[in-house]
């Protein structure tokens, strides 16, 4: 059929053509470009098929362009398809728009783009004209976005985004503050970190205002306010500052609370790998101590070995290497020395307490956390934790969870006189990585 159509012309460069322009319109979907010549190895077995020579392509060119534009008329109706048309890039640009709003990739854009043409029987346009449409698509899928996230805020919001740009005397603007990274492990730091989250909470964002628009967008615009500074985001419209800040708000919420549990967890890390040193240098403090009950024992063994073997008097055989009330104080040092705290940093850390209990109530009070169901008395006693901040309380409940706790704390957690309050929170505190998940607004 294909080459039937082509005889129908007389002159072999206008065949040579209607067959060139036939092929491309059938399976590529758009006429050859005027300025690009298709492909040698096209033509070649386009003129075999019509018993021509391969080189009338440049002949078709230049004939009438009536011609040629009778010829694609003529395919138009033959293969049931349809020029590119002002009326048809608005109907692209309405059928883009949605997925406008979840990226602006254009490339994305081009590829749906080209499927609606194709499915719609369109001729695909010149590049330019594709690029023109797809840009007009991100800029309605923009619009779109912002008019989304300015919908739910009041006034009051707005004013209280436009002050987090404001700066003065040589000072930085609320939001470079906000952004600032969480610096170095220290109590204060982990506060500073929670007074940024708390300045994000008092803003009071309408609830869920993050999930009104597509995560890669709210993304995008997020990493794109946070390379700029605030004195260029004051010269954006007021509908595209607003968002971005937002975005910006929403995303550095869920990076202030990573980083202030990460902060806690190197805290913590800190913490064990002092009292692991602490712990090394008591005992290299107390090793010429134990040498010395060592050989002072081993003495007194060999004096009782030859008591016995000789039938003297073993009391005396120890009073002749120690007086007795000498040797009763040696074995009360000696029973110092063995006990296990002395070997096991996790018996001073609470040494630190002082150290955890700087921010770990502000911490909890302001991280969301929800558990997953195999870590819930983990999350219980966290509850009981932060009740006992609130209640000031000093003794932990004796119904307080128990589950949660490691094999390696239960002897200092669990004592004959209860549940140990400090070691209580350090131990529920150190667990909180593993057994935890935040609740962010990025999820």
């Amino acid at each position: 059929m294909i080459w039937r159509l082509s005889v129908l012309t007389v002159n072999p460069p206008s065949r040579f053509g209607f067959a060139v322009l036939l092929c491309y319109l059938k399976n590529v979907g758009f006429a050859p470009d005027k300025k690009i010549p298709p492909s040698d190895m096209l033509l070649k077995h386009i003129a075999s098929r019509l018993k021509l020579t391969g080189d009338l392509w440049p002949a078709y060119l230049s004939g009438r362009e009536t011609t040629r534009r009778e010829h694609l008329t003529e395919l138009y109706r033959y293969l049931g398809v349809k020029s590119f048309t002002g009326k048809i890039q608005q109907d692209c640009i309405t059928h883009l728009l949605p997925m406008a709003t979840r990226t602006d990739k254009g490339i994305l854009l081009a590829e749906e783009l080209l499927v609606w043409l194709r499915k719609n029987n369109v001729i695909i346009p010149a590049i330019d004209v594709v690029e023109r449409t797809c840009a007009e698509a991100m800029a309605g899928g923009d619009e779109i976005v912002f008019q989304t996230l300015n919908a739910p805020l009041t006034p009051a919001h707005r004013d209280a985004l436009d002050r987090l740009l404001e700066s003065s005397d040589n000072k930085s603007s609320r939001l470079t503050w906000l952004l600032q990274p969480p610096g170095k492990i220290n109590g204060k730091n982990v506060l500073q970190h929670l007074d940024r989250l708390s300045s994000i909470e008092l803003l009071a964002l309408p609830e869920g205002i993050d999930r009104t628009i597509h995560q890669n967008r709210l993304l995008k615009l997020a990493r794109e306010g946070r390379k700029m500074s605030s004195r260029d985001l004051t010269r954006f419209s007021a509908a595209r500052r607003h968002a971005i800040l937002v975005c910006v708000l929403e995303e550095a919420r869920a990076t202030l609370t990573d980083e202030v549990i990460e902060l806690h967890e190197r805290m913590l890390n800190s913490l064990f790998s002092k009292a692991k040193r602490t712990q090394a240098e008591r005992l290299q403090q107390t090793g010429k101590l134990i040498q010395s009950k060592l050989r002072q024992y081993i003495d007194i063994g060999q004096a009782l070995f030859e008591a016995r073997d000789s039938g003297g008097d073993p009391w005396l055989a120890i009073e002749n290497i120690l007086p007795w009330p000498e040797f009763v104080a040696s074995l009360e040092e000696t029973r110092h020395l063995a006990r296990k705290n002395n070997f096991d940093p996790l018996h001073i850390i609470t040494e630190k307490y002082s150290t955890l209990r700087k921010y770990a109530p502000r911490m909890l009070s302001a991280l969301q956390l929800v558990a997953t169901p195999a870590a819930q008395p983990l999350a219980d006693a966290l509850v009981v934790i932060q009740d006992m901040y609130r209640k000031q309380s000093r003794k932990v409940p004796a119904t307080a969870p128990l589950e949660f706790v490691p094999e390696s704390w239960r002897k200092v957690v669990i004592t004959p006189a209860g549940i140990d309050r400090q070691y209580y929170e350090f131990c529920a505190l150190s667990e909180l990585k593993g057994g935890i998940a935040l609740r962010r607004h990025l999820g």
